[in-house]
């Protein structure tokens, strides 16, 4: 359990900050990055919750970003926590694991049997609703690309990897659902302003 009596430390006034296995990384590092870009995912996509009531989809969103709490823990636990280096015997190290991208299929499968079939590809807008949760589709995808970048030169978790993949496919449905069932969906008309 995490208790937080304190919220500054002074400890990052040099620049650097602490991972889960005390190393300590520049906060401008790709493993920093791609924390950062999880976590202004996470915030966007608790702003396209607010653009729907109480409901499944509020929840579905709720339990995404718990999701990307435990993938942000992942991340900044380094390579060598997999083998237990430098934890306790029995100590927990927080990974994502394959049944929660598994969710998400499911998910995005459930949500996308009520729509129409694209025939167009689609303008992030619509309702509010919707526009929202483009917005943390796109956030989404930026968080992807920032964790796809530490991958090249350091191990990713590759179930991190892959759920931010289906999370962008999730909230695309989900802002098409949020547009009528995708009825209300703005279609891309190419080349109609020239």
């Amino acid at each position: 359990m995490v208790k937080l009596n304190k919220i500054y430390t002074r400890t990052g006034d040099d620049g650097t900050t602490g991972l889960v296995d005390g190393s300590r990384t520049s906060k401008h590092s790709l493993r920093i990055a791609a924390i950062g870009a999880v976590d202004e995912a996470n915030s966007v996509i608790g702003f396209a919750a607010c653009g729907f009531a109480q409901g499944p989809h509020h929840a579905r969103l709720h339990r995404i970003q718990n999701d990307l709490f435990d993938l942000g823990a992942d991340l900044a636990t380094p390579k060598g926590a997999l083998d237990g280096e430098g934890f306790e015997p029995g100590e927990m190290v927080l990974r994502v694991v394959s049944a929660q991208v598994d969710w998400l299929e499911r998910e995005i499968d459930a949500l996308n049997e009520q729509l129409e079939p694209l025939t167009s590809f689609v303008l992030p807008g619509g309702n509010e609703a919707a526009a929202r949760t483009h917005l943390a589709r796109a956030s989404s995808r930026a968080a992807e690309r920032a964790v796809t970048a530490l991958a090249e030169i350091e191990p990713v978790n590759p179930a991190a990897s892959a759920y931010l993949n289906r999370l962008s496919d999730l909230l695309f449905v989900l802002a098409r659902v949020a547009n009528d069932e995708g009825r209300s969906d703005v279609k891309w008309v190419p080349g109609a302003n020239r």
